[in-house]
């Protein structure tokens, strides 16, 4: 784990140029420790640590729930799943787009709120090519309160096709 005075590994405008998400989507603040052994072949055991901070000021709060605001549990499953997507792509390779093709076991522990400060993880388990699977999970001070395992699909993007007026 990195030291709290270290430079991340991936600051903010590094995950913006990775990850296609946008507020009020982007759910990963930044990146601490990723660990890539082997020879690129084969992930398995490619790991992350990735930071989320929740905030008052989260879109979804005034909604869920206006007198106990709790962050949804789709929401922290997409927060894994952009730290899983952080795991896998390799910025200095092709560029690529990964999507969710499955979620296995998620498990949520205790309610997530705010002044939280979510600490991601994600650990590639089977490397099937195109098809991963990684163990995730979400702690807010050493305590698990997260987990899921997810099948992500990585695929070539593809250019936006362009919109024909009519």
């Amino acid at each position: 784990m990195a030291p709290e005075s270290s430079k991340p590994v991936y600051d903010i405008s590094d995950i913006l140029r990775i990850l296609p998400h946008r507020f009020p989507f982007l759910l990963v603040d930044r990146v601490d420790r990723l660990e890539r052994n082997g020879d690129g072949k084969n992930r398995v055991g490619w790991k992350i640590e990735a930071v989320k901070n929740v905030t008052f000021n989260e879109p979804f709060f005034p909604g869920h729930f206006p007198h106990r605001p709790v962050m949804p549990g789709v929401l922290q499953i997409e927060a894994m799943a952009q730290a899983a997507c952080l795991a896998v792509v390799d910025p200095t390779g092709p560029e690529m787009d990964v999507a969710i093709a499955g979620i296995n076991e998620a498990r949520f522990r205790r309610p997530v709120v705010p002044g939280d400060q979510l600490k991601l993880f994600a650990e590639i388990v089977k490397d099937r090519g195109q098809i991963m699977v990684l163990k995730c999970s979400m702690q807010i001070d050493g305590e698990t309160v997260a987990e899921a395992e997810m099948i992500a699909k990585v695929f070539l993007k593809e250019k936006p096709k362009e919109f024909v007026k009519v």
